[in-house]
């Protein structure tokens, strides 16, 4: 086995084999022969519906998938050069190379147009794998708003000849993939073995007091799955409910109080008065300060009416912003994230009714809400814990109490308004 032992003078197939270790190449012969000998044709192939069963993959993406690895041949025949071309090409390739693979992917049709349908077909059949029917959330239309929030994200601006409706670019699919991790992240990992653990398929397990209403709860499942896609896999574990102003009522202190056994990263969920979901990831925990502060792993999402993530740029390094019981009027108090002062990405005010949010380049982010004011309706906010089982510290003394104002520090800290 391996490129020793091949005859093939196929010049993509010897290409692909060199992408790949002997140790790749022999699990990879194992993994076909082993599928050949349950398609009923001699060993030879692999047929759609091993294929189906084995790697799991929804209609429409499942005959999609098969027709491209069979370089669309349409003879029913997968053989293992097909095999091993198509997995060099999707999970080897160069960026562009893998890119492409998954643009044509999403052309489920097969007409050369990727248009809304096509689309919204993809979506519907990968919530499906990620959250069967027998586990989705209640409600009869859960499916249909997930879906419509990402499809809300995708722009569709190629001419199709004697058609009125656009169809998404290359250049479209781009931008809606970086917009959109998990759905690039899921749609990139098709072919790997269909495990729990593969990547696009983790959803973190919400912890809360079982007294607790779920329906009070902004945090769905489709919407932490969206943000988990921006995190690194070990991270969307446990993600435990530390406030939601419905529940605990609408007060800055009661946030920070409960708050105060949140060692690692937070996720800060916001739905305003306009019906507007969006929020950041703060990768730092929520502690008083003077200045912006954090790091590069912060970013800001929006989740309702449509689905985004907005990573940091490295255009400046206002992250994070937490100043509490600050007497400056330079000093807004207030947690946020990006941009500057009184013109942050997003900001909360320290009444907790009241905040703005502002396109920023921090985060390379569109104002979040319909409009620059933003009125809270519902703030929340999650802890989350890696799957690494990291402990939770005791933290001494409450969060007010390590709040409590030092005006000695306005006297040796100079603010001054970064540039945006």
């Amino acid at each position: 086995m391996g490129n020793s032992e091949s005859t093939s003078t196929n010049p993509r197939f010897v290409s692909a084999s060199r992408a790949f270790t002997q140790k790749e190449l022999e699990d990879l012969k194992s993994l076909f022969v082993s599928l050949a000998a349950q398609s009923q044709n001699n060993a030879q192939y692999i047929s759609p519906s091993v294929f189906k069963v084995y790697f799991k993959i929804n209609e429409p993406l499942g005959p999609r998938m098969y027709d491209l690895v069979t370089q669309k041949r349409n003879d029913q025949k997968l053989t293992f050069e097909d095999l091993l071309i198509a997995k060099g090409i999707y999970e080897k390739g160069t960026q562009d190379e893998i890119e492409d693979f998954i643009y044509q992917l999403l052309d489920v049709t097969g007409d050369g147009i990727v248009n809304r349908s096509d689309l919204e077909a993809v979506l519907v059949a990968m919530l499906d794998a990620v959250f069967p029917p027998k586990n989705a959330e209640p409600g009869l239309n859960a499916q249909k708003d997930a879906v419509d929030i990402f499809l809300n994200t995708a722009t569709f601006s190629k001419e199709v000849d004697g058609s009125g409706e656009k169809s998404m670019s290359f250049e479209d699919f781009k931008s809606w993939c970086s917009l959109l991790p998990s759905v690039r992240k899921f749609l990139g990992c098709l072919l790997m073995p269909p495990d729990p653990g593969r990547q696009g398929m983790q959803v973190p397990h919400f912890l809360h007091s079982e007294s607790i209403d779920s329906n009070l709860l902004i945090l769905r499942k489709e919407y932490a799955w969206h943000i988990g896609g921006a995190l690194a896999q070990h991270v969307q574990g446990e993600w435990k409910l530390l406030y939601n102003s419905a529940i605990d009522g609408l007060s800055f202190n009661t946030f920070l109080g409960n708050i105060q056994t949140a060692e690692g990263p937070t996720v800060l969920i916001i739905k305003d008065k306009e019906g507007y979901m969006y929020g950041g990831y703060a990768s730092q925990p929520w502690e008083r300060h003077s200045d912006f502060y954090g790091d590069m792993k912060s970013f800001l999402f929006q989740l309702y009416p449509q689905a985004s993530i907005f990573r940091p740029t490295g255009a400046n390094n206002n992250l994070q912003w937490c100043a509490v019981n600050f007497s400056s009027e330079s000093i807004p108090n207030g947690i946020g994230f990006g941009g500057r002062l009184n013109h942050f990405g997003l900001f909360v005010s320290a009444n907790f009714d009241e905040g703005h949010t502002f396109a920023c380049s921090t985060f390379g982010s569109p104002l979040l809400s319909r409009t620059n004011q933003v009125y809270p309706e519902v703030i929340e906010c999650w802890g989350v814990a890696s799957k690494s089982g990291q402990q939770e510290r005791a933290v001494k003394g409450s969060v007010l109490e390590r709040f409590k104002e030092d005006r000695n520090m306005l006297n040796m800290v100079g603010i001054a308004n970064s540039s945006e």
